[in-house]
């Protein structure tokens, strides 16, 4: 489905979860297998990226986001226990033919990989293995703020050297082995939001670049797009360009080698 439709691919946002509906029902909690949730208080934040229904200055509320991606370890914990969600068994519609190919098995993962970040995981699955931790995926706004941050700033991003640093890993060549999860902590105490995968968020569909500002407010635009008819307000954060154009090229059930995620839950106590 192209952006005409009913949400801009279609097939995930808040539009598509009612096709997995069958899959998500009834999930019980995940073992104590899985990483702490980290504290990040809600603050005031200068996107780069707004939509036609959200100004520059976004407010994120306070939120526990996961201290590391979930590996593959704690992702076949969650199939052998959810086993709707192997490889075997999930309908296509969910996850595409390579989804979790990369496993020896169905029910198994190879040597070395207990500590690697999950990849080749679809935003279906994603979203389920959240649910089960009783969380869900970040939008795009909360996972940007979060990844602001370096080791002792919250906002780094006026930094050249830190955005420099950000972007020579996405400028890298995937391929080969990736390394365990491990990073060092952001100013949050957060880890390996960059430099090992690439992460999916909730709203990876709602996405859309416009090159040119005279887009903005443009009614073909806007009825094309709707709410992801978006400008680059910063067009020197080329990292944050590269992540959009990746998870925008997406649908749903799409998977890639380079491409896991985290959860996120609310944390009322700690909003501005």
């Amino acid at each position: 489905m192209d952006r005409k439709g009913s949400s801009v691919k279609g097939s995930a946002g808040r539009h598509g979860k009612w096709l997995a509906a069958t899959l998500f029902v009834a999930l019980p909690s995940m073992p104590a297998l899985a990483a702490d949730y980290i504290d990040v208080p809600g603050g005031a934040y200068a996107s780069v990226l707004p939509t036609a229904e959200t100004p520059l200055d976004v407010n994120v509320p306070a939120l526990a986001m996961r201290s590391e991606p979930v590996s593959n370890a704690e992702f076949l914990a969650f199939v052998s226990t959810h086993p709707q969600w192997r490889r075997d068994q999930v309908p296509r519609v969910f996850a595409e033919s390579r989804y979790l190919d990369h496993w020896p098995t169905a029910d198994s993962i190879g040597p070395g990989q207990a500590r690697q970040p999950v990849v080749k995981v679809s935003w279906f699955a994603a979203e389920a293995y959240c649910e089960s931790e009783q969380a869900r995926l970040p939008t795009w706004h909360e996972w940007e703020y979060v990844a602001a941050a370096d080791a002792t700033r919250r906002d780094a991003r006026s930094d050249p050297a830190w955005r420099n640093r950000i972007l020579g890993w996405y400028e890298r060549t995937s391929g080969g082995d990736l390394a365990e999860i491990g990073g060092d902590a952001n100013a949050y105490g957060v880890r390996d939001l960059h430099g090992l995968v690439w992460e999916w968020v909730d709203d990876f569909n709602a996405l859309f670049v416009s090159a040119d500002n005279r887009n903005q407010g443009d009614p073909d635009l806007l009825k094309f797009c709707g709410a992801g008819a978006l400008s680059m307000q910063d067009r020197d954060n080329y990292a944050v360009l590269m992540r959009i154009a990746m998870l925008s090229s997406l649908k749903g059930a799409d998977v890639t080698g380079n491409l896991g995620f985290r959860c996120v839950r609310p944390n009322e106590e700690k909003s501005p």
